[in-house]
């Protein structure tokens, strides 16, 4: 199966407006052991709860304070269900699922080829597809004494992550920031150390928009040179926080929970974009969708430069098999699933600096969750 069929592609018709107005940024941050109640989960009766069951998943740490949140209401209302998710990137959760250890696995980028082939010694009778279930945006964190409010583009991200840019007052950054204060300091740039869907997304705007700064292809693989690094999501994020005049890129969920501020990314629209739901929003509006049959995959115009419209977003997957699940956990994956997906499950990570999915491509993902076997 070709995941990138751009023949098949079709534009998602998508109540932006209304997605938008959806959005509730007010809580931040994750606890598992909070309230459900206070979380914004259901009650028992509004999550269908099938067989008692656990199920395991790996992989994203983008995703990690949603499926907190939708494992805390899932394991309340149903009683002997339990959802382990243990993080480590995207890279090891396609990894763990293609060995057959886990039941799903979280990626912020959509299957290559040869993982689909590898899927279809577990899957059996069918391969992996992926089902878009947490959409966010990837904020540019950064901890500079007295700059609260920091611009950035394509060219100088690449500049300040490939060790080409190394000082806060470098006149491509003052260019961009002509009223701040910026430090004459050294930019202390933090990546990811291991293999991330996070990065892969960072890197995909960067081939698009750096105008060559950025000389290195997409990939879940850290490429750049220099910096310091740090494990997943958290990890990097706790570096900011921790080291001066430092930067990193995260979910908008961990800058959130952190307290850190996010730069605003000038795309060539009357003004710089700032990170917010509300404006990955308006560029989900124009994602299409790139998969056949029930893989959904989803192409996103990192490049935009409509007004309003923040350009560095990411998908997470949910990677299953299409058929071949095992018999033991289908029953609770569909259950957990299905809740994650309906309009509950995407309003209770709306709090967490997420973006609830377009109701178009949610009914889609509702329609190959119930097909799986």
């Amino acid at each position: 199966m070709k995941l990138q069929r751009n023949g098949r592609s079709k534009a998602l018709a998508i109540g932006a407006m209304a997605l938008v107005g959806s959005l509730s940024l007010a809580a931040c941050g994750s606890d598992d052991n909070a309230d459900p109640k206070a979380s914004g989960a259901p009650s028992a009766a509004a999550i269908a709860c099938g067989k008692a069951g656990q199920l395991l998943g790996a992989g994203s740490t983008a995703q990690g304070n949603a499926i907190d949140t939708w494992k805390v209401a899932f394991g309340n209302a149903c009683a002997g269900s339990t959802i382990t998710y243990s993080g480590g990137g995207s890279g090891a959760g396609v990894q763990q699922f293609n060995q057959g250890k886990v039941a799903f696995a979280g990626s912020d980028s959509a299957l290559k080829e040869a993982d689909v082939t590898a899927s279809k010694e577990i899957c059996k009778t069918g391969q992996g597809i992926n089902l878009p279930l947490v959409a966010g945006l990837i904020s540019v964190i950064y901890n500079v004494d007295g700059v609260d409010n920091l611009v950035l583009d394509g060219p100088a991200i690449a500049g300040i992550f490939d060790s080409k840019i190394v000082k806060w007052n470098d006149p491509a950054i003052a260019k961009l920031n002509p009223t701040a204060k910026l430090p004459d300091a050294e930019i202390q740039a933090v990546h990811r150390s291991d293999d991330s869907g996070t990065t892969e997304n960072l890197t995909k705007y960067l081939e698009k928009t750096s105008g060559g700064a950025w000389p290195y292809k997409a990939s879940k693989t850290w490429a750049g040179k220099g910096g310091q690094s740090a494990a997943q999501s958290a990890g990097v994020s706790a570096q900011v926080k921790q080291v001066p005049n430092s930067i990193s890129y995260a979910e908008l969920s961990f800058a959130q929970t952190n307290n850190l501020k996010s730069a605003a990314i000038a795309t060539g629209a009357s003004k710089p974009v700032e990170a917010t739901a509300a404006n990955a929003a308006a560029t989900f509006a124009k994602a299409k969708i790139a998969g056949t049959g029930s893989d959904l995959a989803l192409t996103l115009d990192y490049a935009t430069k409509e007004e309003g419209s923040y350009p560095l977003v990411l998908v997470t997957y949910e990677i299953v098999c299409d058929k071949g699940n095992k018999a033991e956990t289908l029953d609770t994956l569909k259950s957990f699933l299905t809740y994650a997906v309906s309009d509950a499950g995407q309003q209770a990570i709306g709090t967490k600096g997420y973006v609830p999915l377009p109701k178009e491509l949610s009914e889609k993902v509702k329609t190959a969750v119930t097909a799986l076997a």
